[in-house]
């Protein structure tokens, strides 16, 4: 991958091959400006590579039409950012429903769809509060809702435990946990902090650009029981 910054090219990632397999949950880590952000945003359809092959369900990035990117990236896809990327000035319950409004989903569902993503981040009794009056955690598990909505196939999560404190990163990763081991989704968890990569059971680390590591986790952190001492 190379950025085209004022006619100067910035190579980003290097001979990156790999594979996720359905079902896993795996950790993506390395330092600030190690192009872990960059991958995500490969693997999420955010951004286009400039050479190599990307394939999602064993098809080539550049083999999908705009349209099935934009069905995949809504249906089968869920994203979660550092920044929670919620909509100001709105409700838990309407941040949620969000993305149901551009699925094929029948609109005599959605009400019952927001209300399980809801549920299951356990924010049930702020459905309908503003997203403003939330604290840093509730924020996240109000991205997660929404990530959940659709019941994508996978989700990313970018850095979501960055700008919170340690109990409620700590949830967060107890609620990722539960959603692949529980639910099947597969995670792919982007991550500069040991801690919460050894939440996953995979951990691949880049530096500069490069994989440098790529092991199995024998013995994963398991957040709930850690949440609840």
């Amino acid at each position: 991958m190379t950025y085209n910054h004022e006619e100067s090219p910035t190579p980003v990632l290097h001979d990156v091959t790999f594979s996720v397999e359905p079902g896993e949950f795996v950790a993506i880590m390395g330092p600030s400006g190690s192009g872990k952000s960059t991958l995500l945003h490969i693997m999420g359809f955010l951004d286009s590579h400039t050479s190599g092959t990307y394939r999602f369900n064993g098809k080539r990035m550049q083999d999908y039409t705009d349209n099935e990117v934009a069905r995949i990236r809504n249906d089968d896809m869920g994203f979660i950012f550092q920044a929670f990327n919620l909509l100001a000035r709105t409700s838990v319950y309407e941040n949620v429903m969000l993305p149901l409004m551009y699925s094929d989903v029948p609109s005599k569902e959605w009400h019952d769809r927001t209300m399980k993503a809801i549920g299951d981040v356990d924010l049930l009794h702020r459905a309908d509060f503003d997203v403003s009056r939330l604290s840093g955690g509730e924020k996240q598990r109000v991205a997660i809702a929404r990530a959940l909505v659709n019941d994508p196939r996978v989700i990313f999560a970018d850095e979501p435990t960055g700008n919170l404190d340690t109990a409620s990163g700590k949830k967060i990763m107890e609620i990722l946990q539960h959603l692949n081991e529980e639910h099947g989704h597969t995670i792919v968890l982007i991550t500069h902090e040991t801690g919460t990569a050894e939440h996953a059971r995979r951990i691949i680390r880049i530096v500069d650009g490069r994989i440098v590591g790529d092991h199995k986790v024998r013995h994963h952190r398991t957040a709930e029981k850690e949440f609840k001492k």
